[in-house]
């Protein structure tokens, strides 16, 4: 564990470039939170984060961002656990659905639009579905040209992922952080088992770089769940 002040240093660094996608640097973040301590602590404990493996720096950049490790902690110790989103919010993705399969995919679109992400479905491990790829290209993560061809392959490949971690996804979000990921090093999955009457379920997810906001995205894929989950499949 960390101690409570490098904690915070990079709780802000984390959360700033969720926001920003811009390298952190120390002299702003004393400046723009006033931490209370001196640049040069805040400097100190940047450089023992990224000593430890929490930072690293960009290629010509003097700011710093976070490693998969950081965002592994973040998940685990720092992130909102309590944000919950207003009932409304997500409600309309399912009203005026004809059938199971319409609902779904409204509420896939739903996910989309609120979050700016990518949003997963599958129904059984034959069926898939997923829509928002191009706001993935559209983030500043994914500029690269090797990355950018990273994506397209994984859009490929994306029914053989499915089939491959159907069968582990527990009911409460699972979240699948860089390495362990097998959309893609570059990103971060949110899935969860959603189920549909007495018999039937599937898997409800999104989908976006290291970067995302994992407490409302988060907070989403739950109440996305209970949505389907309460829904009439008469």
């Amino acid at each position: 564990m960390l101690d409570a002040r490098k904690e915070l240093i990079l709780k802000l660094v984390i959360e700033d470039y969720i926001r920003t996608a811009e390298p952190v640097g120390s002299k702003y973040l004393n400046e723009q939170y006033q931490l209370g301590v001196s640049p040069a602590t805040v400097r100190n404990d940047m450089a023992a984060l990224e000593a430890e493996d929490f930072l690293r720096a960009p290629h010509t950049s003097s700011g710093r961002i976070p490693t998969e490790r950081a965002y592994v902690y973040y998940l685990s110790h720092l992130r909102d656990k309590k944000l919950k989103l207003e009932s409304g919010s997500l409600q309309g993705g399912t009203q005026d659905a004809r059938n199971a399969e319409s609902a779904l995919k409204a509420m896939a679109k739903k996910l989309v639009e609120i979050s700016g992400e990518t949003a997963i479905l599958a129904f059984d491990p034959n069926w898939s579905y997923y829509i928002g790829v191009s706001n993935l290209f559209g983030k500043p993560d994914f500029h690269d040209l090797e990355l950018v061809q990273s994506l397209s392959a994984l859009v490929d490949q994306f029914d053989e992922v499915i089939h491959e971690i159907y069968a582990r996804v527990p009911d409460e979000p699972l979240v699948l952080i860089g390495s362990g990921n097998p959309f893609g090093h570059q990103m971060a999955t949110i899935l969860v088992r959603y189920r549909m009457g007495e018999d039937g379920h599937g898997l409800l997810g999104l989908m976006g770089p290291l970067r995302m906001d994992y407490s409302r995205n988060l907070a989403l894929v739950e109440r996305a769940k209970e949505i389907i989950d309460a829904y009439d499949y008469e």
